[in-house]
């Protein structure tokens, strides 16, 4: 059985709950089992947000916040500031950051993307969630298609917007280098 857990951290409006869900649309439209649920504080733009997702080869039976996650993805990396954020991040783990440029950090496999960039070039504002999507797509590799995430933004999003947000994950994901 193969487990990938996935912590997000985003701020209310960044769509870090949204990227999470759509991620675990695409894992069963994959024939996977995935699980996704927010866990929220202050429920206000900005303030801090927490996902999770779950996929699985088989069924998952436990609704636990993902306390050792494969895969953190971090939407705006002042929440790096924040020390729980990078807690439990398995060895071999990757943690996604959005930033133009390196963080000094050490440890774990660690991949940049600049989402806001993109996001702001393409959606003409910096919601970073389906650019973030590109990117633990590359890291996910062979584990989930590209197809099948672009494919499952059709549940979130419909016509220009649609179109955009699929661009603005295939730019992503070619953007993402590990």
């Amino acid at each position: 059985m193969t487990v990938i857990e996935l912590r997000w951290h985003g701020r209310g409006g960044q769509g870090a709950v949204t990227a999470a869900q759509a991620l675990a649309t695409a894992a069963i439209m994959e024939g996977k089992y995935a699980q996704s649920y927010p866990e929220y504080g202050a429920e206000r733009r900005g303030a801090p947000v927490k996902a999770y997702t779950k996929i699985s080869t088989e069924p998952i039976l436990d609704r636990e916040p993902v306390l050792n996650p494969n895969i953190i993805i971090v939407l705006d990396k002042s929440l790096l500031s924040i020390p729980e954020v990078l807690t439990g991040l398995k060895q071999d783990g990757y943690l996604i950051i959005n930033s133009r440029s390196p963080v000094n950090l050490s440890g774990p496999r660690i991949v940049y993307l600049d989402a806001t960039g993109l996001a702001t070039k393409l959606l003409g504002k910096p919601i970073v969630n389906t650019a973030m999507l590109g990117a633990v797509a590359r890291v996910l590799g062979d584990f989930m298609r590209i197809d099948s995430i672009t494919a499952a933004l059709s549940q979130y999003f419909s016509g220009k917007v649609l179109s955009i947000n699929k661009d603005l994950v295939l730019k992503a994901y070619e953007a993402t280098m590990l």
